[in-house]
Formats: structure tokens, sequence, C-alpha cells
């Protein structure tokens, strides 16, 4: 994998600049080319690549063809790439506080101002080695799809395949948590390896998982983000030009999660019309596991980040 992404890193180095003050970025996302969770990024390459004519320019690299999902945040703190599509749950072991992203649902908009996106880009300088550029879908939510129908909203006797994501509340409610790349799910599926999964209500029909995905378990819950890095030394090399097209342009890409309101909607029709069926235990239950799940959570990542933590959770308000 890693031979792949160098060969292809050192291709794009041999190209060049268009002209002796444009700066090329070797960049990479962490989720398969042109699906859900890429395609936004792929419409900032472009905006970036129109706007910055002349000064910067992106080059991308891939997916995870190119590089494994979870060596991305590594990669951008390394400088093996410049710029990166990623979720904070792929860079969990060097950053914990990045687990208690998905606990922070407020639009990006309030979170620029009321200190939120602040702290969360020390934290990236600090142990990503990275400046937090742009965070998206905050208004996605995830769910538990299944293959097996279950009595009642807990994961006993169920091997649910997560990511760091859901791995502390399906294990609070007596599951068992296996951790996969997201290209290995449709096949732990086929065989019997999981019997579910955790993912957003957006983008499983890009993967083809509707194929083998029984059951959606009510209620939705925690917030998807991805995030667009940018290697630290490279951002403070660029001019102030440069800094701003990729700051219009991240503001930009944070505005399409207008778009996500009728994106779900549809999704949820979707799955409906292909035998993908919810399930609900009524709003008292729901209420019982949203509250649940995000307690779990936020001990969770208290316990490994007990400075830092405390005051993502009152910037977060939950």
């Amino acid at each position: 994998m890693r031979i792949a992404l160098f060969a292809v890193v050192a291709a794009g180095l041999a190209v060049g600049p268009a002209s002796a003050q444009e700066v090329t970025l070797r960049a990479v996302t962490s989720f398969a080319e042109k699906t859900q969770f890429s395609k936004n990024f792929e419409r900032f390459i472009d905006r970036v690549n129109e706007t910055g004519k002349g000064q910067v320019r992106i080059n991308y690299i891939g997916g995870p063809r190119a590089m494994p999902p979870f060596e991305v945040g590594n990669a951008v703190r390394t400088k093996v790439v410049d710029i990166a599509n990623v979720t904070g749950a792929f860079y969990t072991n060097l950053m914990p506080e990045a687990d208690a992203f998905k606990l922070i649902g407020k639009p990006m908009s309030e979170q620029r101002k009321n200190g939120t996106w602040e702290m969360i880009n020390q934290l990236h300088n600090q142990k990503l080695n990275s400046h937090y550029l742009a965070r998206q879908f905050h208004n996605v939510p995830f769910h538990i799809y299944l293959n097996k129908k279950p009595e009642k909203l807990d994961f006993k006797g169920l091997k649910i395949r997560v990511t760091p994501v859901y791995k502390d509340i399906v294990e609070a409610l007596g599951g068992t948590a296996i951790t996969t790349p997201p290209g290995e799910v449709y096949t732990a599926l086929e065989r019997g390896v999981v019997d579910g999964y955790g993912w957003p209500v957006t983008g499983i029909f890009d993967l083809g998982w509707d194929k083998v995905t029984k059951f959606r378990m009510e209620p939705a819950f925690y917030s998807v983000e991805v995030n667009v890095l940018v290697n630290l030394d490279v951002w403070k090399g660029l001019t102030d030009a440069q800094r701003k097209v990729l700051s219009d342009a991240a503001l930009w890409l944070e505005g399409l999660d207008s778009e996500n309101t009728a994106a779900i909607a549809a999704e949820r029709d979707r799955q409906a019309k292909a035998g993908i069926q919810a399930i609900d235990f009524g709003p008292a239950e729901s209420k019982k596991f949203t509250e649940q799940a995000n307690e779990v959570a936020w001990q969770s990542v208290i316990k490994r980040a007990p400075e830092t933590a405390p005051k993502l959770r009152k910037l977060a308000g939950n």
C-alpha cells in the first residue's frame, strides 16, 4: 500500500508547479473515491484548483487504494501527504480527544465563534502537526445496521463492526466490537464474521452494503465528522494569499452541509425501498439509548484525555 502511494507522490512531484509561485499539495482521502464522504472533498479540490490558479493547486492521489484509512492521520503528521480528508475516528491513537468530535453537533459557523474550532485546531497543531482546516457533515448522524433483529435496544450476542466512534457504546450494551477498515465490511457481513456495523445514515449504497443489510436500528446518534487537515509545516510555509485560497474554500466546503437534510430524507426512503427495515423501540428507549451513548463516549474520552476532554464537553454543551 505504502509503495503504491510513494510512487504516486513521486510522480506528482515530477510534474512540478505550473509556475514559480504556484505550490502543489498532495492530497488523500480516507474513504473510497467518489463515495459519500469523499465527494465534497473532491468538489473542494476542484474549487481550490479553480480559484487558486497560479498560487496553489491540489494533486489528488486518491483513497484507500493509495493509503490505508487508519494511516492517513499519521501521514499528514509526518508530511507523507500535505492535505487529507479524514475522520478523527481514524487517528484517535494519536489524539484521544478526536473521539469527542462526534459529540459536537453544533454547526461549524458556531464552533468558529465560540472557541471550539480554536481549541480543536490547537490540539491538531500539538498532537498531529496539522492545521484543522474544515469539518464536514456535522448534521449527519450514525446508526447501527444489523442482519439479526434484536428483541430490545441492546447488542447482547451480536458481533458489530466498529471504529472508535461506536466501540464503547457497543461494548457497554453487551456487543462484541470488531474493528475493520470499511473495505472489508461487505465480506465480513457476507461470511457472518459480523452481524452488523456502525455507519452514518448516508453512504451505504455507495459501498454496496445494502445488499447484505436487513435492519437499521433507531435512534440515530452522534454526529459525523470528516475533517480536512493540512500538515502544519506546509501550512506555515504558504503565503497569506495561498492560505486564503484554502481557507475560503474550507468555508465554502462547510457550507455544503446545508445539502444534507434533503439527502438524509432521500436516503431513509431509499433504504426502505431496498428492504432495510427500521427498528424503533419507542421514544423512552430511544432517549435512554441516546443519553447512555453520549455519557459512555464522554467518560471514555475523559479517561484518556482528562485535562482537555472536560473543556471540549463544556464547549459541546452536552
